[in-house]
């Protein structure tokens, strides 16, 4: 066993040094949805990859399985002792809109206590805090309490095909007792949260065509078929007013919320919806608390909404005129990005199909439309009793020194549920971000207590997780 105050004392005495290796990797703008960013991203790799041997983990290297790289180590030298695998990604979301960050987004910069940088809280602090906990583990006792596999991906922002394609062909390779994410959030500052469940996604774009060029709207307005105006009403009619998803078929796919699952909603220590309005920037009165409107099925607690039930989202509209000005043109073509979160048993397979049933029938005459899947992955709902989640519970609420709250997450990790599948292993989200750190928005930033909590959390869970009998 080994002697964690120690290890903790060394986390404390290099806080610069953990510091300058985040700056280090926060400057690498490894955006993985842009062809452009593809040296940054094998940069990004290498980094990681230098990371984990510092670590003093065997077997590295770089997995070229897709367009981006797996990182890969390990270390079993501990016989009779749990395999915990390490997960986490390397790469980045865009930066847009860039005039909206208040600093450079590949510049880390630290204002109030907070590292602002795009990849700050999501996810590379988070997955950096994990390989730093084994970095000192390694440097003050030179051995593991665990058997330690680590697999980072590149392509998590934008569907992860390259460790779907791994996972399935290698289980045996990663085979392990628990698998430990740190991609998720907490509940609020200081109050550590272990997430329970997870949505899945259905990403797509519909495009709708019309005539086989651009029309001027004088000469051809009143009966010109418009792709855009299509698409409006095609949106409109997916999901209403009144925020119910309008898919026939959807609902009945999703698996009930439990009496026990709602019982832990009610022991969130805040105000949902001042914590909300506090998160979205809306105006919010503490004396006439319902005039801040939050849209959506109102049936549903605030809670259930965000993280349990289907959602149906646009992202973008693209046709049609842009520009400054005015261009009077009936656009040929339109397109929108749409995505729907899903619960566990509303599979991408199974609604995709639904989806573009639905849409056809919703389309005006005289356009073509057409949906076209961009990528999709599976929610899921881990068993909180588990004793490898139990572990995460007690090192989280030792190293914060406060409860533990269970949270079901609206957003998707598809590659958890592949895990699951594939591994046979429980998964154990323990995440140090806050859900108000600007994920995916301009001025994205992780708090750097929390990310020093991340170092001595990992610690101390792989301390708990040892004494689980195998």
């Amino acid at each position: 066993m080994i002697k964690t105050k120690d290890v903790h004392e060394y986390i404390d005495e290099h806080h610069s040094e953990s510091l300058e290796a985040l700056k280090e990797f926060l400057r690498i703008p490894s955006i993985s949805a842009q062809s452009e960013h593809s040296d940054d991203i094998w940069k990004a790799a290498k980094f990681t990859l230098q990371q984990l041997i510092a670590a003093g983990l065997e077997n590295t290297g770089l997995i070229a399985n897709g367009s981006h790289p797996l990182v890969y180590g390990d270390w079993l030298h501990a016989p009779n002792k749990p395999t915990i695998l390490i997960y986490g990604h390397y790469d980045v979301q865009p930066t847009d809109p860039d005039n909206k960050w208040h600093s450079k987004p590949f510049e880390p910069e630290i204002r109030d206590g907070k590292i602002y940088a795009r990849g700050a809280t999501d996810d590379k602090g988070q997955i950096l805090g994990l390989i730093l906990a084994l970095q000192s583990i390694h440097a003050v006792k030179g051995n593991f309490p665990v058997n330690i596999r680590v697999l980072i991906e590149g392509e998590e922002e934008f569907g992860g095909t390259a460790i779907e394609k791994y996972v399935k062909e290698h289980a045996k390779d990663i085979a392990c007792d628990a698998v430990l994410i740190a991609d998720t959030h907490m509940i609020a500052p200081g109050m550590p949260s272990i997430v329970y469940g997870v949505r899945g996604i259905l990403y797509a774009e519909i495009v709708a065509k019309g005539a086989d060029h651009d029309l001027h709207s004088g000469t051809y307005g009143g009966v010109a078929p418009n792709p855009l105006h299509s698409l409006a009403l095609i949106i409109a009619g997916l999901k209403g007013a009144d925020g119910r998803i309008n898919i026939p078929g959807l609902e009945e796919m999703a698996n009930p919320v439990t009496d026990e699952e709602r019982q832990w909603w009610s022991q969130y220590p805040m105000d949902m919806r001042q914590q909300l309005a506090h998160e979205m920037g809306l105006p919010f009165d503490a004396k006439a608390p319902e005039k801040t409107y939050f849209p959506g099925e109102q049936e549903y607690s605030l809670v259930e909404r965000m993280s349990a039930r289907a959602t149906f989202e646009v992202h973008g509209f693209v046709g049609g005129y842009q520009g400054e000005g005015a261009k009077t043109v009936i656009p040929a073509e339109a397109r929108v990005k749409i995505s729907l979160r899903l619960s566990p048993n509303q599979t991408a397979e199974k609604v995709l199909p639904l989806l573009k049933k639905q849409v056809k029938k919703l389309a005006p005459k005289g356009v073509d439309v057409e949906v076209q899947f961009i990528h999709g992955g599976l929610g899921m709902v881990v068993d909180p009793h588990d004793p490898y989640i139990h572990a995460a519970v007690q090192s989280l609420g030792d190293e914060y020194k406060h409860d533990v709250y269970f949270l079901r997450e609206g957003g998707s990790i598809p590659v958890a549920p592949l895990f699951a599948e594939y591994l046979h292993a429980p998964i154990v989200f323990a995440g140090y971000g806050l859900a108000t750190e600007c994920l995916h928005s301009p001025n994205e930033h992780f708090q750097l207590d929390n990310f020093y909590h991340a170092i001595h959390g990992c610690v101390r869970y792989l301390d708990a997780a040892a004494r689980i009998e195998k």
